[in-house]
């Protein structure tokens, strides 16, 4: 029986072999029928998007298998440069949300983008689109949110479309005139028309106020009236600077009188009618005159205003939150390159959304606190970053003139590798710097995160999105780079240890003593500049010594040479150490670089910047190099790259300890 059994499987297996040799396969006959065509198309489309982006994972193409829609595109600062191809993203059917927020993408939005018939949620805010938004004849009726703040465009037009509209933010542009059609949108909620200086009437050309939640038309050029109602709703921040044309109407309807009769009763109603209207008329005429000479007082104010792009901000209480902190509101804030920009905290806090979460850009970096992005007038980006703890050259409790000394000495420190001191606040015992915004971020996120993102897909080719999950995962930058990266660092921590001549003669060394990655930032050219170099200098009473930062240094050598960000404990240095004594460094390097460099003199330089940093970390501090002496070691790692051209460098000093 068991034979027979084996004899019926084996003829049942050939027999369906036979059939499928016969008979299309399904595969072939679903390719045929387009479902695979479609969704290979779907990469084919981002590809085309995204061809002149920098930064973005393009998919590569594949061969077909089984496929998938492309549904999400999330890449929100991820320092994407370029143009997108908008009229090409349009033909994707299954895309429902688009965030490229926070990066650096230029160029005018195509109105064939909003045909994409899914499409529920885009936000493209803290870009530099501009040009006219426009929806085209067909915009996505689907649309429930758009955020595209803090770009330059210039007009919003056939916006009426989007019926299903429910949140929109147009915020920080550069719009001339209220969207024609906005008030027909009757499902929105939120709305934010803030900081543009446009023209429009209130209400009449909003959407119906009964169904907003949040509504902010500030620091515009509306007219209209505001009642008492409408300011307790949206609060009166909402209507700051909103227009010189806009009355801000009190509430002044005085309370009922108890019902009454009887001819005496009708009397005193008559007299308090004559007397109430008497009142009415002498108030409004007292209005009037208030009216006229607030805006005589604004007037006066907007001619003494230095920078027509941004006006200051109205808070209503004497000071601003930064973080748990309560800061006078009217403490100057000095940009030394430019001394007669007269800037406030509260300017500050307007231009980073009260210190919001919107504008954060970390939450604690060395032995600073929180860093957030602005745009001061004259399109100047910076960053404002929290200082906690001692400034260099300062102790805890000195005056506010010693610390505006160290910091204008600070200042002072001018080196292409060291990311300048542009200004500084202190409000009585807080202290905030401020540094130039550096669009490619740090060299963490450059090493470890870029390019990365999200596809989501319900079927969209594997292999293509095999390939794109495998460029995601590739550090950034090949080994020039990566070496440009380390000789640059190199030099700016050895000119901080170098120091600047003091008041009293000497020099005064920095030692940064937080020398890490998420601190090293990049500029376009791909220069690294040291940032958050403010703790107590070398010899100060400070904790921290220079060669700590050589140590330090050393364990960021090997972060960049292996693309593994584990270097925070001793213990993994120790291995790392190990292994480069037994003189097996190749194994530690990223495994991209030795593709990149397999067969190359360059693994000759790769093994020697691990010994660079294998002399940094030694365990004595005494028997760590100098900085200027690191500097000297790595120009001999590529003469070439760093004189000009020359020899193969002798090998470096042994490793022995």
């Amino acid at each position: 029986m068991p034979l027979r059994l084996a004899a019926c499987r084996v003829f049942l297996l050939l027999a369906a072999a036979a059939a499928a040799a016969t008979s299309p396969s399904p595969v072939a006959t679903a390719t045929s029928n387009g479902s695979a065509n479609c969704t290979l198309r779907d990469g084919e489309i981002v590809r085309a998007a995204f061809r002149q982006v920098a930064n973005f994972p393009l998919p590569l193409p594949g061969r077909r298998r089984a496929c998938r829609h492309v549904r999400r595109l999330r890449f929100p600062s991820r320092n994407l440069t370029g143009a997108v191809d908008w009229d090409e993203l349009g033909n994707l059917s299954g895309l429902l949300t688009v965030d490229l927020s926070g990066n650096s993408l230029h160029g005018r939005v195509g109105s064939s983008f909003w045909r994409a018939p899914s499409l529920r949620a885009v936000d493209v805010s803290c870009n530099r689109l501009e040009g006219a938004l426009r929806f085209g004849g067909h915009p996505g009726t689907r649309l429930a949110t758009l955020n595209v703040s803090g770009n330059r465009f210039t007009s919003v037009e056939n916006v009426a479309g989007l019926s299903g509209l429910v949140g929109l933010d147009v915020s920080r542009n550069a719009i001339g005139a209220v969207p024609e059609g906005l008030r027909g949108l009757t499902l929105v909620r939120q709305l934010n028309l803030s900081w543009n200086n446009m023209a429009g009437t209130f209400p009449t050309d909003l959407p119906p106020l009964a169904g907003l939640q949040v509504l902010d038309i500030s620091h515009n050029d509306f007219s209209g009236a505001v009642d008492a109602d409408t300011i307790r709703k949206f609060g009166s921040s909402s209507f700051v600077q909103a227009g010189d044309a806009l009355r801000v109407v009190e509430d002044l309807a005085p309370a009922p009188a108890p019902a009454s009769s009887g001819g005496r009763h009708k009397r005193r109603r008559a007299v308090t009618m004559a007397l109430v209207s008497v009142g009415a008329a002498v108030t409004l005429v007292f209005l009037a005159a208030c009216v006229a000479c607030a805006m005589t007082r604004r007037w006066n104010k907007k001619k003494k205003d230095k920078d027509k792009d941004r006006k200051t901000a109205a808070w209503e209480d004497d000071e601003v939150a930064v973080g748990a902190l309560k800061l006078a509101a009217a403490a100057p804030v000095v940009v030394l390159e430019r001394p007669l920009m007269e800037l406030t905290l509260a300017d500050l806090a307007a231009a980073t959304s009260g210190f919001g979460r919107e504008s954060q850009l970390a939450d604690t970096g060395g032995r600073s606190g929180a860093a957030y992005r602005a745009v001061l007038p004259g399109d100047l980006h910076v960053v404002v970053r929290v200082v906690e703890g001692a400034v260099a050259g300062v102790g805890e409790d000195a005056d506010a003139a010693a610390t505006e000394a160290a910091f204008r000495e600070l200042a002072r420190l001018r080196h292409p590798n060291i990311l300048p001191l542009l200004g500084y606040c202190i409000a009585g015992d807080q202290k905030l710097v401020l540094y130039e915004y550096m669009e490619k971020g740090d060299l963490h996120r450059w090493l470890h995160e870029l390019p990365v993102g999200s596809m989501d897909t319900e079927d969209i080719c594997i292999d293509a999105m095999e390939a794109m999950t495998e460029d995601s995962r590739k550090p950034a930058g090949d080994w020039p780079t990566r070496y440009r990266i380390i000789l640059g660092v190199a030099r700016g921590l050895a000119f901080l240890h170098q120091g600047w001549a003091g008041a009293g003669g000497g020099r005064r060394p920095i030692v940064h003593g937080r020398l890490v990655p998420t601190n090293v930032l990049l500029g376009d050219d791909m220069e690294p500049r040291i940032s958050d170099f403010l703790p107590h200098p070398g010899g100060g009473g400070g904790a921290e010594t220079a060669e700590g930062d050589v140590y330090r240094f050393g364990a960021l050598v090997f972060e960049v040479v292996t693309g593994q960000a584990r270097w925070g404990d001793a213990a993994t240095t120790s291995w790392a150490r190990g292994v480069v004594r037994n003189r097996k460094g190749l194994n530690l390097v990223d495994e991209r670089l030795r593709d990149e460099t397999a067969g190359t003199g360059a693994e000759r330089e790769l093994l020697e910047c691990l010994q660079v940093g294998f002399l940094c970390t030694a365990a004595a501090p005494e028997k760590r190099p100098t900085m200027q002496q690191v500097v000297g070691l790595l120009k001999d790692v590529r003469p070439a790259a760093t004189a000009g051209g020359g020899v193969p460098p002798p090998p470096l000093r042994s490793l022995a300890e």
